[in-house]
């Protein structure tokens, strides 16, 4: 028998998204599902930007969506907070200039606040769905806060996207914690486990409105590996390879998560050549790569909170949704980022800092300390909680006028005590059980670019001759004139 996508006793709900979107008032705020631009709701929110009735919105959204919300509403001037991570060129440059109120939140504890009213009460959640039933909605190829935004706000619209294939029902699996000091247990112990319900479980009297749309996910787009990053995977491999064969790891090193990005896509896709079989993934996002490497046979098996891909890659995993249905699970981001499973799992996390220093501490987020760039995303709640929590960016940026080496980083995301493996296209740096003085000596030698080593040097050793501490020495006005001499010239270079 045929799926509907609307249960018969819902039908009555539906209406156009212009008549939708009037249910939206000024001052309200609005939990948006979507995770890395996946699953994220259209034709509200661009019928809200034409209309242009209801203004100082405040976004909840897990992570970056597409230009419908974080671009359309933007140049619209409709939203005045924003909240959690994001990546939009439009929404940055509004947070940089002041015009939103923004504020980064690690991807693990943003639902939690949501969950336990730490800040202004959900008005609306809108939501893209597969379908919709009695019981619940099923979601769109992401997880993100949709769950907890459903569980929090007054009333929901829905957005049934009829492009999307009903293959993706059954994929997700929804488990709520619930609040302290009654809060679960989440009996995840393997990555494949599937713990709640493949809906998020919802009312029908809370379902305002269901639009009928068509609309597509923005598709990822990545850089092409350059020699540089090809060789950081490698470096990555060889590090694990290592690991293994010393007895710290066994032959299956545990669950991988890989953050979003080019280092990432590209490290992933190095264990394509590694001989490695029957791995898997505990992630926050699916990229490209992990399709490939499932098709492979070397992941058995991907948890993820959104399946972010290339259009072409897409096509291949909806027109096969039926060989990865059993092979891939969405949760939600509160438990894809969870520190309980990370820690029990094992998980392994590789995420890409924009700078990190001499001692270890990762700025993840801002560029020259107070431009913000992308949110915090969850880098944080797995390199805090992983087994191995590895750093892997290129040594330099800009052609070679940045090193993304530094003495002091210009903001810290991630302190050296999150930080235990750093990789560059150089080698790597295991600063595990390391002091600051030999950090120091492994970060230059290891993973600095030739060009910068010296000066890198040359800064410790007056700091260590200067400073009145010798445990972890710094002169911070030399430290800052790193960052102060780009300013001025474009370039760290002497």
């Amino acid at each position: 028998m045929k799926m509907e996508r609307v249960a018969e006793s819902l039908k009555s709900k539906v209406m156009s998204a212009d008549a939708a979107a009037q249910l939206i008032k000024t001052g309200m705020v609005i939990g948006v599902s979507g995770f890395t631009s996946i699953g994220y709701p259209k034709d509200v929110p661009l019928a809200l930007a034409a209309s242009g009735h209801a203004t100082d919105l405040s976004i909840y959204v897990g992570a970056a969506v597409g230009d419908e919300v974080d671009g359309e509403l933007v140049r619209k001037g409709l939203i005045k907070r924003r909240y959690a991570h994001q990546s939009g060129k439009d929404l940055r440059n509004a947070i940089n200039a002041g015009e939103i109120a923004y504020s980064d939140v690690h991807i693990s504890h943003f639902p939690m606040h949501m969950n336990q009213k730490t800040g202004p009460n959900v008005d609306v959640a809108l939501v893209e769905c597969t379908a919709v039933t009695e019981d619940g909605l099923y979601l769109a190829a992401s997880g993100g806060t949709a769950d907890a935004a459903v569980r929090t706000a007054d009333f929901v619209i829905i957005e049934v996207n009829k492009n999307l294939p009903m293959g993706l029902m059954g994929m997700h699996d929804i488990f709520e914690i619930g609040l302290p000091p009654n809060a679960k247990i989440i009996p995840i112990t393997k990555p494949d486990e599937r713990v709640g319900t493949p809906y998020i479980p919802c009312p029908p009297e809370k379902i305002a409105a269901i639009v009928m749309t068509e609309g597509h996910d923005e598709p990822q787009k990545f850089k092409p590996a350059s020699p540089a990053i090809a060789k950081i995977g490698e470096n990555v491999v060889s590090f694990l390879k290592g690991e293994i064969a010393a007895g710290r790891l066994p032959e299956d090193p545990g669950p991988i998560q890989s953050g979003v990005g080019t280092v990432g896509n590209a490290v992933l896709s190095g264990l394509a050549s590694s001989g490695f079989k029957g791995l898997s993934m505990y992630t926050e996002v699916m990229q490209d790569s992990a399709i490939g490497l499932i098709e492979q046979g070397v992941f058995n098996f991907a948890s993820t909170s959104s399946i972010a891909l290339a259009e072409d890659t897409k096509k291949r995993f909806y027109e096969n949704i039926d060989f990865f249905k059993d092979k891939i699970v969405v949760r939600p981001q509160e438990i894809t980022n969870h520190p309980e499973i990370s820690r029990r799992l094992g998980v392994i996390a590789l995420n890409t800092p924009i700078e990190l220093d001499i001692y270890g501490n990762v700025n993840s987020t801002h560029i020259m300390g107070t431009k913000m760039m992308n949110g915090l995303g969850g880098s944080g709640d797995f390199a805090r909680n992983a087994r191995i929590s590895i750093f892997a960016t290129e040594s330099t940026a800009k052609g070679g006028a940045i090193s993304c080496i530094v003495p002091m980083v210009s903001h810290v995301d991630q302190t050296e005590h999150d930080v235990a493996v750093i990789v560059t296209e150089y080698g790597v740096a295991d600063l595990r059980w390391k002091t600051p003085k030999e950090r120091v000596e492994l970060i230059i030698e290891n993973c600095a670019h030739p060009d910068y080593r010296p000066m890198l040097r040359e800064y410790y050793e007056h700091a260590f001759e200067i400073s009145a501490g010798k445990h972890t020495p710094h002169d911070l006005e030399q430290a800052l004139s790193w960052h102060q001499r780009f300013l001025d010239t474009g370039s760290m270079k002497k």
